[in-house]
């Protein structure tokens, strides 16, 4: 159980948080070229592997920012299989993600917080299972973000979505849990 911090504690919380996410980062950051692409191509190929025992009618995935393991051949693979996708969208600020359908090789444009999005948006209902990019993960399936909460507000309401954090191994870290974290179904890394 999650007990609220107060005043100092709390603002001790938040920047041991911030920290790090800036460590976390920089680790990110640190992966070589020719090591990254072949830890995404491993996360590719489970990634494959599960939704071909799941087949999600509606799969969210995500567009890589800041180093996050690039899964767009995985993307092209699973259309070429008939997987259904979208990526999120940002529509406010303190709000949750909503999503937009979309085919890898579509036209994109960016968005006002610098995501690439479909040009042409065509939103449709929250997908039934999503893939989630960590910046950090516990052993008990909790995900470290980049600190919007997107993703919180989006997993809070119901019905809850099926979860597949996406990270790199070396990202497993142990953090604070918030009272409004959701904790991931599973997390998919290189190494499983």
């Amino acid at each position: 159980m999650n007990v609220p911090l107060s005043g100092d504690a709390a603002e001790e919380a938040k920047a041991a948080k911030m920290a790090l996410r800036r460590h976390l980062k920089a680790t990110r950051a640190g992966l070589d070229d020719a090591g990254k692409r072949a830890r995404d191509r491993s996360i590719g190929e489970q990634v494959l592997a599960w939704w071909r025992r799941t087949r999600p009618p509606l799969l969210a995935v995500y567009w890589p920012l800041s180093g996050e393991p690039d899964l767009s051949d995985t993307y092209a693979q699973l259309a070429r299989e008939g997987a259904a996708l979208a990526l999120p969208v940002v529509v406010q600020r303190h709000a949750a993600l909503a999503f937009a359908a979309w085919t890898p090789g579509e036209a994109m444009s960016v968005d006002p917080m610098g995501i690439a999005v479909p040009a042409a948006l065509r939103t449709v209902e929250r997908p039934p299972a999503l893939l989630v990019p960590c910046l950090g993960f516990n052993e008990h399936g909790y995900r470290l973000g980049y600190g919007g909460g997107f993703y919180d507000r989006t997993l809070a309401a119901p019905p809850r979505p099926l979860t597949v954090g996406i990270a790199y191994l070396c990202q497993q870290v142990e953090f604070s849990v918030d009272s409004h974290d959701v904790p991931l179904d599973q997390v998919i890394t290189e190494r499983g």
